[in-house]
């Protein structure tokens, strides 16, 4: 089964616009990797606009984008956090949080009216937001003995993985980046290299003395 390891997010915080009627509806929105991060963002907006009338949310988390939530805090039902979770799905983004603030006019909008102002309130913010594409990897530990440093160093420049950490202590190890959809493929590559062996000969079960592999958290 194929491993989904990228997915859409926003590079930073933006903001945006709409007017209708005299209502101010102000949009933030913020890249996040927690619901704990979400709520805290949501927070800090209504200490910063204490006098707003609404602030309504949502936000998408995952890679899959299985986990969401909308909020409309008192405006009418299906009316303010729903269109702007549909903004941040007409994109594809996950991992974003998205909250409009509504400062009251004097006049009802109606639900349509909502619906639209929240709506394009969203669209506004993430039209100024930068979107980009980002990859999971696998953090990877080589331990090693001195004896295998040059065979396990050149492997891994070889292949192009980056090294995010090194201790040349009594017993070498170094971190490495994978990418989650090529750890396996990454692995074998590395243990014919370092073992002067053929891509063929190698499998999950072949060990490599002085040599031990261990997949870890990524940081």
């Amino acid at each position: 089964m194929e491993v989904k390891d990228t997915y859409k997010t926003i590079a930073g915080p933006s903001t945006g616009e709409y007017k209708d009627r005299g209502s101010k509806f102000i949009g933030y929105a913020f890249p996040v990797n927690s619901e704990e991060e979400a709520l805290e963002k949501l927070a800090q907006l209504r200490k910063e606009h204490p006098k707003a009338r609404h602030h309504c949310f949502a936000w998408r988390f995952g890679v899959d984008g299985l986990r969401y939530r909308s909020n409309d805090d008192g405006e009418p039902s299906g009316t303010a956090g729903r269109p702007i979770l549909g903004q941040i799905d007409s994109l594809g983004l996950t991992n974003v949080t998205l909250i409009v603030v509504r400062y009251f006019g004097g006049t009802l909008l109606g639900a349509s009216g909502l619906i639209q102002a929240y709506r394009e309130s969203a669209a506004a913010t993430l039209q100024h937001a930068q979107i980009e594409e980002r990859v999971l990897e696998a953090v990877c530990s080589i331990r090693f003995d001195y004896a295998h440093m040059s065979p396990v160093l050149n492997a891994v420049k070889k292949l192009g993985f980056a090294i995010l950490r090194q201790d040349y202590g009594e017993h070498p190890e170094i971190d490495i980046a994978i990418r989650l959809s090529e750890k396996d493929r990454g692995i074998l590559q590395l243990k014919a290299l370092i073992g002067n062996l053929h891509l063929e000969e190698v499998s999950d079960q072949t060990a490599l003395e002085g040599v031990e592999f261990l997949f870890k958290a990524a940081p």
